[in-house]
């Protein structure tokens, strides 16, 4: 089969020259050196003196840490190779092995990337394309999902692939999920655009790390070319999913947008509802009677009018760092309640527009637009996995879990020095005791720019009273407020706790799971659940980096494998076992127990109430994608339709 990258995706007499010209002057030089090798199969490339450098932080290096003229020479040769390819010469390598691959991305990285990475980096270029599933196997089943973010376009996808006819239910008036539901300012992504893109549908983002608005574009235009509108139904409520044993079918019950209660059956419930779907909001004594306005970031009225106001932020999580920032210089007075210390590194890539030429290179070589994901996905993906162990005989367990964390510890903190270094007192209150990544790492977009401002205080409690329009801390300050916005995230470990899921034998899966001890195996499958597929499901989101639609398509292209598996084996029904959902579960918190989220003293949001990890996935990246390849169906209980064995 040959690569999608192999060929121009648009005839050369269409290609305008100056625009592609200039993205070849405008490129990342890593990533069109990997380019330069495989149109011209000049292995010198990959060595001295074109070999990039090491670029500190995390910025793109398009440099290469290399002088100028060495940088013209590759720009120069890129060109020709370019403009030789779109007169028709076929690439030299068209197909590196997957051992060659990873070689490439260390050359491009500087730095070693395991040779079995090589095997997810080709499956993300394209090269080890997945058999077209039958579509035939599985059209005469049904399919329930039930929600309209990230996680139930891919299962409508999926689905469309196995010709298996569904309907979603989305609460909301439209797809989207979070990124309907988040519209405060400032919201965006922490990944990167070329990451945080369907495998089936590229897209030619405006920005680098770009904001809501795009995003929700974006996923509103994959469910329209997809097909997904034609399915979904909007404004209702699932109440209930309950098995249904005579009929070996899932009943859904929903409230209409009339009110009106439905219930609906399927031969399979696919749940995409996420985690990061219910608000969490704090117990703060008076909060309901403060004599303002209150707003949670996901609840952002569209008429909200700050201007000139004193407002008060709890939290100062990712959606508290965003939204402070964008709001300071419209507001009287801010006051930040931060009762606990971020990480936040450096992101010289904030608000930063990808150039035209370089979203036309893009367009005209997919090789080019391919390799620069792969360098992004190392680097926010699985690059520091391998630093987050805890390391037993390491001398200095409260400051960090091994000596490569302890240096992270020590560039983040002179990176807040810096920032600070004008307000040497805030330093104190916002410097975190413990080791970098133990929470989840933000990024830098003006949070210490915003915190030294004159009219913004900083203040290291937790709101403890609100009487009218006063704030009280825990230790008796006060301030004035005339809004409150609570940046305080979401329920992350009360998983699919919007609507009650009954089983077989009436079981309730909250109670099989207890009050926040979700677990699943492959973060999908439960046993007692036939038929029913978790997406985004407990220890699936990447504390590490990384796109969650990534994690999303594995968990969906793997639930499509075991559809097909059962309907070749023409069962009615299939689940996980118990053994092996008891089994993958030991595993996780066996992997977990070793690295820094449950490194004694911390907190995160990962962890539920007896401080395990549910909300997170140990494994990195490429060994995820490898357990989703296929079933392994001794895992799997199949039962048969009662006619396949004679009954009446």
């Amino acid at each position: 089969m040959q690569s999608p990258l192999s060929n121009p995706p648009m005839p050369a007499t269409e290609v305008n020259r100056a625009l592609l010209k200039d993205g070849i002057a405008n490129a990342n030089i890593p990533a069109l050196l990997m380019v330069l090798y495989q149109m011209t199969g000049k292995a010198a490339w990959l060595q001295e003196p074109f070999a990039p450098g090491r670029s500190p932080g995390l910025d793109d290096n398009d440099s290469g840490q290399l002088p100028d003229e060495v940088q013209t020479q590759i720009r120069t040769a890129a060109e020709e190779a370019i403009e030789a390819w779109l007169a028709g010469k076929p690439l030299a390598i068209e197909r590196p092995s997957n051992l060659r691959l990873a070689e490439m991305l260390s050359v491009a990285m500087t730095e070693h990337v395991p040779e079995e990475y090589g095997d997810i980096v080709a499956a993300g270029m394209g090269y080890d394309l997945e058999p077209t599933a039958d579509t035939a196997i599985a059209a005469d089943k049904t399919a329930i999902v039930i929600g309209g973010g990230v996680s139930g376009i891919c299962a409508g996808i999926e689905l469309g692939k196995l010709g298996i006819d569904y309907t979603l239910f989305e609460k909301n008036e439209d797809f989207g999920g979070t990124w309907f539901e988040n519209r405060y300012p400032g919201c965006g992504v922490d990944t990167p655009s070329l990451t945080y893109t369907f495998s089936r549908r590229p897209n030619d983002w405006s920005m680098y790390f770009p904001l809501r608005d795009e995003i929700e574009g974006y996923l509103l235009d994959t469910a329209r070319e997809f097909g997904l509108y034609d399915k979904a139904r909007f404004r209702t409520h699932v109440e209930e999913a309950r098995w249904n044993t005579a009929t070996d079918q899932w009943d859904v019950t929903i409230t209409t947008p009339d009110g009106k209660r439905e219930t609906h059956s399927a031969d399979y419930l696919f749940s995409a509802v996420g985690i990061l779907n219910i608000p969490k909001f704090p117990q703060i004594d008076g909060l309901d009677e403060f004599a303002g306005e209150v707003y949670h970031t996901s609840r952002w009225p569209a008429e909200a009018d700050l201007s000139g106001k004193r407002v008060a932020v709890i939290g100062n999580g990712a959606s508290g760092m965003q939204v402070a920032p964008a709001i300071a210089d419209e507001v009287s007075r801010m006051t930040i309640f931060a009762r606990s210390k971020q990480w936040a590194a450096p992101f010289p890539q904030f608000r930063k527009k990808v150039p035209e030429g370089v979203r036309y290179l893009m367009q005209v070589v997919p090789l080019y637009r391919a390799w620069l994901e792969q360098r992004l996905s190392w680097t926010f993906n699985d690059r520091v996995h391998g630093t987050l162990f805890r390391d037993p005989e390491w001398e200095h367990p409260e400051r960090a879990v091994n000596e490569i964390n302890d240096a992270h510890r020590r560039v983040f903190t002179r990176y807040v020095e810096e920032q600070l270094q004008d307000r040497p007192e805030l330093i104190e209150r916002v410097l975190p005791e413990y080791p970098p990544f133990a929470k989840r790492m933000l990024l830098d977009n003006g949070w210490f720019r915003t915190i030294k401002k004159p009219h913004v205080d900083l203040i290291p409690e937790h709101l403890a009273k609100v009487e009218g329009n006063t704030l009280s801390t825990s230790s008796g300050e006060t301030v004035e407020a005339d809004v409150i916005i609570l940046a305080t995230g979401f329920q992350t470990t009360n998983v699919l706790g919007s609507y009650d899921i009954v089983g077989r034998e009436g079981q309730l899966l909250r109670d099989h799971w207890g009050e926040d001890n979700a677990s699943a195996y492959l973060g999908t499958l439960v046993p007692g659940f036939p038929n029913f597929f978790i997406l985004l499901g407990p220890n699936v989101g990447s504390g590490h980096g990384g796109s969650m639609i990534r994690n999303i398509e594995n968990q969906m292209h793997f639930a499509g494998q075991v559809v097909q598996c059962a309907e070749a084996q023409e069962a009615s029904t299939v689940e996980v076992k118990e053994t092996a959902y008891t089994d993958y579960s030991r595993r996780i918190d066996d992997a977990h127990d070793r690295l820094v989220w449950t490194h004694p003293g911390t907190e995160n949001w990962y962890r539920n109430s007896q401080g395990r990890v549910v909300a997170i996935t140990p494994w990195r990246n490429d060994a995820f994608w490898r357990m989703t390849r296929s079933p392994d169906e001794a895992d799997l209980q199949f039962d048969h339709r009662q006619e396949s064995s004679g009954a009446a």
